[in-house]
């Protein structure tokens, strides 16, 4: 064969692989996505950063979500290829992000739960106690710090007032979200895509007058939202009383108090390294 046949025959070859890659192996939207997705590498060049970023599509898939979620709603939701999604998740099962549950489903790993609870621990507990202790001496009710932990309101810090208090007015330390004014007021203010949202009653409620409010067993609860200096809700503020005693009355007279507490707490719940041992602070102040 001469040069030019030879190069003539190398080109014939190349368009040929050329345009059959072009063409859609299947009708299916999958393959087609892939087909898609695997050109646009070719064009722009498989990066670190587009790996961490479907990484981190695929792990927010998972939001709010309590039961696991199939490698198909997974590729669903993250826009890419199920086999794509699947080497994804399969790289995140390894290192504890997700945990596979059955043959094809994932939920989230304990590597994530690790993460989240240091996350939900970094407050400043030192610093927020004497606010919230202000706040429980003016109104006379205890003044509660909590945040939110998967599907449950956790209290982290519970300021009894020096008069009028009773067993009532504390909070459990862990307590289902929709049975929580403190969990409510989080996730109530926190982000609208928040799947947690359809467990929330009167979410709109909460929101336009400021405050949460949750009553079971003859006793009545509120809890405002506490934001960080960027608009995030990071934490609540409670108080919790006998219905008789926290009536709508004393709820209107309380609940500013309780906003501009959650006011001085923006500098003490931005992210940091927590400065006290949670567990024994609570124990000595519960």
């Amino acid at each position: 064969m001469t040069g030019d046949e030879a190069e003539r025959s190398s080109t014939l070859v190349t368009g040929d692989r050329a345009e059959r890659s072009s063409t859609p192996v299947g009708t299916d939207g999958a393959e087609r996505s892939s087909t898609l997705v695997t050109r646009r590498e070719q064009s722009t060049g498989r990066t670190g950063s587009q790996s961490v970023e479907r990484a981190i599509a695929v792990l927010f898939a998972m939001e709010g979500e309590e039961r696991s979620l199939t490698i198909s709603e997974l590729a669903g939701r993250v826009g890419l290829p199920v086999s794509t999604t699947h080497r994804i998740a399969q790289a995140l099962v390894r290192d504890r992000l997700l945990a596979k549950e059955g043959p094809s489903s994932y939920r989230i790993g304990d590597g994530i739960t690790a993460l989240a609870h240091t996350a939900a621990r970094q407050i400043d507990i030192e610093a927020a106690a004497p606010h919230l202790h202000g706040l429980s001496s003016g109104i006379r009710i205890t003044a509660s710090l909590g945040v939110v932990e998967h599907s449950e309101a956790v209290t982290l810090y519970s300021a009894r007032p020096p008069s009028m208090f009773c067993g009532h007015q504390l909070p459990t330390r862990r307590t289902r979200l929709e049975d929580s004014a403190m969990g409510q007021a989080i996730v109530a203010f926190g982000q609208r895509r928040d799947r947690r949202l359809a467990a929330i009653p009167d979410v709109q409620a909460s929101r336009r007058r400021g405050y949460s409010v949750s009553s079971a067993d003859g006793v009545t609860a509120i809890a405002v939202p506490v934001f960080d200096s960027d608009g995030q809700v990071r934490a609540s503020i409670g108080v919790q009383a006998r219905s008789v005693r926290l009536n709508p009355t004393l709820i209107n007279q309380i609940h500013p108090a309780m906003r501009q507490t959650a006011e001085l707490l923006r500098g003490v719940v931005a992210e940091g390294p927590v400065r006290t041992n949670i567990d024994q602070l609570i124990r000595a102040t519960i």
